[in-house]
């Protein structure tokens, strides 16, 4: 005979006026224990449907041996006991193998949207319980590439699996997607699948630790998905990994993969284990947003906004115009910002944005105190106003030794010239404001943006990645300074044809980086950037909606919780990752990028009246003023995971060497981006109405 036990909570009432606009979800979310006669079943079950469940050999799942660079000799065992503590429901059991005893349990109670859990592992053997590996299993009925694990895979990674350098889930049978805890932004791994006439969606969320015991120096507990031939399995193992139909291997190489074996742990007797984590389960709206409920969750799970300790709005912006001004070049009539210390180059857009301080510069400069910041400013777009033309648009490069202007690397680079011509409708648009002669950039801009919308409205256009959806903004604004129909069309075009691709996830949004081509958070910026954009020209409900859409995958790349160092700079420096956001699912470093994003976001915020998107606008910013140097400098790239981009690592890693990797920082590459997006985002953070003073910084 089967006996049940039903925790009930319901989301009822849960109208999210805040992040996501007005949403109410009104889902009556359950635990079920089921007993078999022999041991207890857990279901999460939603509106009466089993959506999670234990696996059916038991609850409990404990590897004590290791082959083929792999857990095995797996044992089950199912709760025996349990107990009903206010909001608690306890199981406990106990799990019989040759070496001895394991004493379990598992803790559940209702938490917001989720159910929480705490899982207990004591081991009562004689002696070490060698080669083991724990887990937390839960399986769906879901099957397919519908999984979101931030930073790393979205939806198969479709458009990054072309390349070979990153990870990709197939939904087959057989398919495993396991990585490091700390490789996740947001460490939560979702999949939404169709039900009946309906999508469903789950997630399992986790609370990010090192595993004790570790066989393996600085080893954690690993998250993912493993596809199944009935299902989709979520899972936490203390440590193994698999990718790409290969086990034991971790993405630590820009181009690719290296060896993580023997990832197990050995248990003295007497070891308390533990492991929290969290179970969503949830209808899904539409097509592609099956991620956007767990990322939610996610924020609310790690509330990450505190500003305790962060740098403030006004000390980062003086230290990095101070570093600015030790790129300025001038000589004649030629003028402007470099992007290397040591190269003669200007160069628009992407890592270059000369353009950027023409505009960021005019909206700061009376909080700099400096007549000079201004006259760089007009100086510099007077000069750059000059760039060439030819059949690809506006070259990007100009060598100020060799005076010549150039293509960057021998390709268009449309990503550089769509922000640029963003730096100059702003720039624009400022120095009208300011009674400027703002004449010639705007000839410049006029014919940049003539270029870009004919090509745009063309029947042919069709765009290869995400990247040209930073056309998008510049071509509103356009519109708004000059009144051009053409430039609205292009606008509104580009838009809808994104919408269409992205939407759906089938085709996640990719392409916005210019050495990474894969599902990355400038493409998903891009859209960001444009959709809101549509927005304030048209007011349209629909481009707010693509807005939070998109706006939802960047917050997947923006990391929630501040991930703990092993011995090294980054936790010499009391480095906190809360609001850095992750590059791509192949460049797998953080980076202060998101200076950039921030000010979309908040705009996005004010549109939906939502003060927590505000705040994590505000976190992104100055937490990302973290590192600055006496200079006003910053390297570009964190390391917060296993993962080493420069040459300098390289060789190492390919050799399985990860000693002194997790917890560095490259700081030698300071190209001018990292400087001019905080002068660029915090003079829209100014247009936007937020005080940049050091009494308001302090008052947060």
């Amino acid at each position: 005979m089967k006996h049940y036990f039903v925790m009930r909570f319901t989301a009822v009432a849960l109208l999210m006026s805040g992040m996501f606009g007005l949403r109410s979800y009104g889902r009556q979310l359950e635990l079920q224990t089921e007993h078999d006669g022999t041991s207890y079943r857990v279901k999460i079950v939603l509106d009466g449907e089993d959506i999670l469940t234990s696996p059916p050999e038991g609850l409990w799942s404990i590897a004590s041996e290791w082959e083929n660079s792999w857990p095995a000799g797996w044992i089950h065992a199912g709760p025996t006991e349990i107990e009903h503590v206010a909001d608690w429901t306890i199981l406990r059991g106990r799990l019989e193998t040759p070496a001895g005893t394991w004493r379990l349990s598992d803790s559940y109670r209702p938490q917001g949207n989720v159910i929480k859990c705490i899982r207990r592992f004591v081991w009562e053997g004689a002696a070490i319980a060698k080669c083991v590996t724990l887990s937390v299993r839960f399986q769906c009925k879901g099957k397919g590439t519908g999984a979101v694990l931030p930073g790393i895979i979205y939806h198969g990674n479709p458009s990054g699996a072309k390349s070979g350098r990153v990870p990709v889930y197939s939904g087959q049978a057989g398919a495993e997607a396991i990585y490091e805890e700390h490789r996740f932004p947001m460490p939560y791994a979702s999949l939404e699948w169709l039900a009946g006439s309906g999508l469903q969606g789950a997630a399992l969320h986790s609370l990010p630790s090192t595993v004790q015991f570790g066989n393996r120096p600085d080893q954690w507990w690993s998250l993912g998905l493993v596809a199944k031939e009935q299902g989709t399995e979520f899972v936490l193992l203390s440590g193994p990994c698999a990718s790409n139909g290969k086990r034991s291997v971790i993405k630590a190489l820009q181009r690719g993969f290296v060896t993580y074996d023997n990832a197990y742990i050995n248990v003295p007797t007497g070891a308390v284990i533990e492991k929290t984590f969290y179970l969503e389960a949830y209808k899904v709206t539409g097509k592609g947003s099956g991620f956007q409920r767990p990322t939610q969750t996610s924020l609310k799970i790690f509330s990450p906004c505190s500003l305790e300790g962060m740098p403030t709005f006004s000390e980062i912006i003086r230290d990095k115009y101070r570093f600015a001004k030790t790129r300025w070049y001038e000589d004649g009539e030629i003028a402007g910002f470099k992007k290397y210390p040591d190269r003669d180059f200007f160069v628009f857009g992407w890592c270059g944005q000369a353009a950027s301080p023409g505009y960021a510069l005019q909206v700061l400069a009376d909080d700099l105190s400096d007549p000079k910041a201004l006259q760089m400013a007009t100086k510099s777009l007077y000069f750059l106003s000059t760039a060439e033309f030819y059949d690809e648009g506006f070259y990007t490069w100009y060598n100020f030794k060799e005076k010549r202007w150039q293509q960057g690397g021998g390709r268009p680079e449309l990503l550089s010239q769509g922000q640029a011509m963003l730096n100059f409708a702003n720039a624009i648009r400022a120095g009208r404001a300011k009674n400027l002669d703002v004449s010639r950039w705007e000839r410049f801009l006029r014919k940049a943006c003539d270029f870009h919308a004919d090509r745009i409205l063309k029947d042919d256009w069709k765009p290869l990645s995400t990247n040209q959806s930073f056309f998008i903004a510049p071509l509103c604004t356009a519109y708004k300074l000059f009144g051009t129909e053409i430039y609205r069309r292009a606008a509104i075009k580009a838009g809808g044809v994104y919408a269409s691709r992205h939407l759906s996830m089938d085709e996640p949004y990719w392409g916005g980086t210019l050495d990474g081509s894969c599902e990355d958070k400038e493409g998903a910026f891009a859209a960001l950037q444009g959709f809101v954009a549509l927005y304030e020209l048209e007011r349209e409900p629909k481009y707010l909606r693509w807005a939070e859409h998109a706006c939802d995958v960047v917050l997947t790349y923006m990391v929630v919780w501040d991930i703990d160092f092993p011995a090294g700079r980054l936790r010499d420096h009391d480095f906190k990752t809360r609001g850095w956001t992750a590059v791509s699912v192949q460049n797998q470093h953080v980076d202060v990028f998101g200076v950039l994003i921030a000010p979309d976001i908040y705009r996005l915020g004010q549109y939906l009246n939502s003060e927590e998107l505000k705040n994590i606008a505000i976190l992104m910013y100055r937490s990302c003023g973290q590192l600055i140097d006496p200079y006003g400098s910053q390297g570009e790239q964190p390391y917060h995971t296993n993962y080493g981009q420069h040459s300098k690592y390289t060789q190492r890693l390919k050799s399985n060497d990860l000693t002194g990797l997790r917890g560095n920082y490259f700081e030698d590459w300071t190209v001018l981006w990292i400087t001019a997006h905080f002068l660029n985002a915090a003079a829209q953070f100014k247009e936007l109405g937020l005080e940049l003073s050091d009494s308001s910084d302090k008052s947060d």
